[in-house]
């Protein structure tokens, strides 16, 4: 009788062994499974412009370490002309709107790589500009525990909802804003060689999207290396015609967008570069006005999803009919 009391004893032992070990290994296999949180890091860089050290943003997605065999699509974004800075102490300015706020701040679940490098100053701050002199870093956006913060109002617009005649002869009108994105052409390739290679990127899904300057700035960086992008977005920046033969020699996919109010940048100026696009026979292009918007039409773009999703159809390379 001892005998078996004792067998049934130890066979209770094993059992809750067994049940121990499998308990452990599922809550393992959890842990493992889990979907990892998304990181907002800095990569420093020697300016090749003035031979500063400098750092950018290179945001990584939720699922980007949890996920080992997946490459992910990249985003360049280049900032407005409010977020300039020395790339140091100044580079939070840049988290002030556009995908990354959106994604870091908001955090809307963006599936995206995303290098966000800063404009340098270049003189800016001592041209009497309002919003660059009166700006804070009190007033950054920042990214909380639990929720997400107010949005800023939206720019206030006194002009009446109306269609604005275009301007069609941009032969007097310079193709690029002063000291805008053009000025950073080296350091922006060599960011986005050095993300593709240390980080797990699908290149063939590389995008490029800016507003304002950073608009213009898209144009350029397009119409400069069209072959390294799969599609690109400007936002609220209109793009001069003597830049378009590249673009449309690739049928890089376009689509630009414009706030109908703008007063800081006028729409009369977005036709020009997109008839001559129609002309060289570029059949992916598109055009959105919000015509009830100001210059922050941004948000509604960035805040969006119709953008992302229609990035995230085009890969370098593979011919598509999406308009």
């Amino acid at each position: 009788m001892k005998k078996i009391i004792f067998c049934l004893t130890a066979i209770s032992f094993l059992l809750l062994a067994c049940s121990n070990n499998t308990t452990q290994s599922l809550t393992t296999q959890s842990a493992t499974a889990a979907t990892s949180t998304a990181e907002l890091l800095r990569e420093a860089y020697q300016s090749s412009v003035d031979s500063s050290q400098r750092e950018y943003f290179v945001y990584l997605p939720k699922g980007y370490h949890s996920e080992p065999d997946k490459k992910w699509p990249v985003m360049l974004f280049l900032h407005g002309n409010g977020e300039r800075g020395n790339g140091q102490d100044e580079l939070d300015f840049v988290l002030m709107q556009g995908p990354l706020y959106e994604t870091w701040v908001q955090k809307k679940d963006l599936p995206f790589i995303i290098i966000s490098p800063q404009l340098h100053m270049f003189g800016f701050d001592k041209k009497g500009i309002t919003y660059i002199d009166n700006r804070s870093k009190e007033n950054i956006p920042k990214r909380l525990a639990n929720g997400v913060p107010k949005r800023s109002a939206a720019f206030k617009t006194h002009s009446d909802i109306q269609r604005t005649s275009s301007l069609t002869n941009m032969t007097e009108v310079a193709p690029l804003l002063p000291q805008g994105w053009e000025m950073l052409e080296t350091d922006l390739i060599a960011m986005l060689d050095s993300v593709q290679a240390k980080y797990r990127v699908n290149v063939n899904k590389t995008y490029l999207s800016g507003l304002s300057y950073g608009g213009f700035g898209t144009w350029y960086m397009a119409s400069k290396y069209p072959e390294r992008f799969a599609a690109i977005a400007p936002v609220v920046g209109w793009g001069h015609p003597s830049l378009m033969a590249p673009i449309a020699e690739h049928q890089l996919p376009v689509w630009l967008f414009a706030g109908g109010r703008d007063s800081a940048v006028n729409i009369k100026y977005f036709y020009a570069g997109l008839d001559r696009l129609e002309q060289l026979g570029h059949n992916n292009v598109r055009f959105t006005v919000h015509e009830d918007k100001g210059h922050d039409a941004w948000t509604r773009v960035y805040s969006g999803d119709d953008l992302y999703q229609w990035l995230l159809k085009h890969e370098i390379n593979k011919q598509t009919d999406i308009q």
